[in-house]
């Protein structure tokens, strides 16, 4: 998507998608890396979340969008000076 298509409506619409996810923050844990038994996951508020084929760099680009997309459309409505 090209940025001169962002609108409001659009970063509303990104927003709304990440609320209605498991409550965070959420945090990737790879076996080996970070524990040393068991199998990799993401911790959330709510139920630990497994995957299956994702890459160590999947797992954290998923975990951690949890916290960074907000942060991302928050510095995009200050930048342009409009409110959610």
């Amino acid at each position: 998507m090209d940025e001169t298509y962002i609108t409001i409506e659009y970063l509303r619409e990104i927003l709304a998608k990440c609320g209605s996810t498991t409550p965070g923050p959420w945090v990737s844990f790879i076996e080996g890396r970070d524990h040393d038994s068991g199998s990799s996951f993401i911790r959330t508020a709510g139920n630990d979340i497994e995957l299956s084929g994702a890459t160590d760099a999947d797992q954290d680009f998923m975990a951690n969008a949890k916290q960074d997309i907000p942060a991302l459309v928050a510095e995009i409505v200050r930048l342009k000076g409009w409110s959610l």
